[in-house]
Order: structure tokens, then C-alpha cells, then sequence
């Protein structure tokens, strides 16, 4: 196993975070410290993380529907409310897998497996993202080709993306990135203000009955679909879940 898989995979940071500190120095193997994310690394080799041992750990997988009002990041110490303060304590140590922003409520995933994170939320494994939006005008026939054909933000153009419309001003949207606050962005781009978001669904995971602030465990075999989904078979890891 690389090196930086090995980090992120023993839960002790992210793999993005994992590149960077091994690079920085902080990652030493059996004593002597390693520079090269790439680095092979077996079960018997002794990894330490600024001084301290990290092994692997039982991967958890944690599904959250994310209220109103809620930061999604775990490092704002200012922030009245952090999704991580909905979990009990022997859970606190999970990353979410992306954001949801303060204001966007719905489907989010927290877990310490950075492999399936990455995979889960880089655009290039087209994980699909399914939104709840509500509009404060009806959408038009014309915005609605123009935003499912892609539209500019920041100097780049959006993926393509479908939209479904439910009534006068709901509707649904379907995106595979996830760019900062992007499914507002679009909207806003063409002259709308999205009034409600929710994101229902990530890949085959669904929001279901779980209401706002309430998380279950991923079941075993929705972990395995997910791999699949993601062209990717899971490593033997032991998975914690419910059932």
C-alpha cells in the first residue's frame, strides 16, 4: 500500500492533507522519515505521523442528513453549530466528504476512509449529486437548456448537468462536481435565487426517512456498491456498520 494511502486510511487526516505532510516532512517508516507519497508500506512496517504511531483503522461510514444552519467543516472553532457536534463522541474523529454550505441542508457522508472519500467526491468518477432546489421564479425553457449545456463560473465552464422540473418553482438538479457553492452559482448566474437546497442523493446513497439533524450507519453492502459504482474494488478492509 502507498504510503499516502496508508495515512489517510489509518484516520488520522485526509489523503489530500496526507500528500502534504508526508511531503513536509512530518511521515517517518520504521524510524526514517519518507518524502515520497508513493512510498510502499506493509502491515508490519511501523508508520508514525509527528513522532506518533498510526495504524490502520476499522473504516466506519456514516450517513447524515446535514439541518439548515449546520458548517460542514470539523476546524472552525467559532462556529455555533458543526455537523461533527451531531455525532457521539466515539465517531467525532470522521471527516465529511465534501461541504454542504451553512445554508444547504441534506445528504452528507463522514467516514475515515480517504480512499473512498476521494473517490466519492472528485468529478472525474462522476459520482452523480442530486438537489432539491427551489427557485423564486419559475424556470424557463431557455435557462433551463443553458444550464444543463453548461454555463461560465469564475472563468470556466460548468459540467453538463439535468434538470428536472417538479412544480411552478421545484425542481431537481443533477451534477457531478463540486464546486463552491455551485448549484446557487448556476442559478444565480442567469438571474435566479435559489430559495431552498437539499441534496438527496450521492451516487446510489438516498437521504431516505432520516430526518434533519439524525445519521445511521452505511450497511456493509452499500459500502461494496459504492467501490462498484466508482470502478473501484474496496481493499480488505473491516467495515463497522449497522446490521
Amino acid at each position: 500500500m502507498r504510503l499516502q494511502v496508508y495515512l489517510s486510511h489509518s484516520g488520522a487526516c485526509s489523503r489530500r492533507n496526507a500528500l502534504e505532510y508526508i511531503q513536509a516532512g512530518r511521515v517517518s517508516v520504521n524510524g526514517k522519515k519518507i518524502l515520497e507519497p508513493s512510498f510502499p508500506v506493509n502491515l508490519q512496517d511501523v508508520v508514525s505521523f509527528d513522532g506518533r504511531r498510526v495504524s490502520l483503522k476499522e473504516n466506519i461510514y456514516v450517513l447524515l442528513n446535514k439541518p439548515k444552519g449546520v458548517v460542514t467543516t470539523t476546524k472552525d472553532r467559532h462556529a455555533p453549530s458543526k455537523i461533527i457536534d451531531l455525532l457521539p463522541l466515539e465517531l467525532r474523529h470522521l471527516h465529511p466528504v465534501g461541504r454542504l454550505d451553512r445554508q444547504t441542508s441534506g445528504l452528507i457522508v463522514l467516514t475515515n476512509d480517504g480512499e473512498l472519500a476521494f473517490r466519492l467526491s472528485h468529478p472525474s468518477f462522476e459520482a452523480d449529486k442530486v438537489y432539491r432546489v427551489v427557485l423564486n421564479k419559475p424556470l424557463s425553457a431557455e435557462d433551463k437548456d443553458k444550464l444543463e449545456k453548461g454555463v461560465v463560473l469564475e472563468g470556466k465552464m460548468t459540467s453538463p448537468c439535468r434538470i428536472k422540473i417538479s412544480s411552478f418553482v421545484e425542481l431537481e438538479t443533477i451534477i457531478h462536481e463540486g464546486r463552491k457553492r455551485q448549484v446557487r452559482r448556476m442559478f444565480s448566474s442567469l438571474g435566479y435565487h435559489v430559495v431552498e437546497l437539499c441534496r438527496t442523493r450521492q451516487g446510489s446513497l438516498v437521504l431516505g426517512d432520516l430526518k434533519p439533524g439524525e445519521w445511521r450507519l452505511l450497511k456493509p453492502e452499500e459500502v461494496q456498491r459504492l467501490y462498484q459504482e466508482l470502478k473501484h474494488v474496496p481493499k480488505t478492509h473491516p467495515i463497522r456498520s449497522q446490521g
